[in-house]
Parts: structure tokens; sequence; C-alpha cells
């Protein structure tokens, strides 16, 4: 399963954590890995080319950690996106993707 744990501080996104594999599929063909994947890692090369200094992130094997260091308009509203997709996405997959 897919956990994603989101911290918010004042109404505002500090930190997002993604960690773990949906296992709906094998390696390679798994569309709810990708489709987290591609959401996340998008979101983030977007706020890197608005703003390098806007977030620190890091990221493995089944795990993205993300600490936003910078707010504006457009990075919140990048990653109000990022958030509501996934919970779109969480919907359509519940057994493997759990938002907390």
């Amino acid at each position: 399963m897919i956990v994603i744990d989101v911290k918010r501080k004042d109404d505002v996104v500090n930190y997002i954590k993604i960690s773990g594999h949906a296992d709906y599929a094998e390696e390679g063909f798994d569309i709810v890995c990708a489709s987290v994947s591609c959401i996340t890692i998008t979101t983030v090369n977007a706020l890197i080319s608005i703003d390098e200094d806007c977030l620190l992130y890091t990221e493995s094997d089944g795990l993205l950690e993300v600490g936003f260091l910078k707010h504006d308009k457009i990075i919140d509203k990048l990653i109000d996106n990022m958030l509501s997709l996934l919970e779109t996405l969480s919907l359509d997959y519940k057994e493997y993707i759990k938002i907390n």
C-alpha cells in the first residue's frame, strides 16, 4: 500500500511523505504506482522550475519526502492540485492508497 502523510501548519502544507508500493500489479505494470509517481514528480519538477529554493526533497525506491520552505499563490496552487489528484486517485484505488 502507498501511504501519503500530509503535514499542515496554519492551513498550509509544509511536508508530504509518500511511502510504499501499491502492489496493484507486478513491477513495470503497476498503474497505481506509476500514477502516484507521475503526479508527484511532475509537481516537484514544476515547483523547482518556479523556485528551486521553495522545497527540499529526498527520494529513493518507494519513498518521496518533500518539505515546502516557501509559499505563495502559485506554489500553494500546485501543491493543492497535487493533493487533489492524489485524493481522486485514492477514491478509485482505496485498497492501494491511504492518505493521512
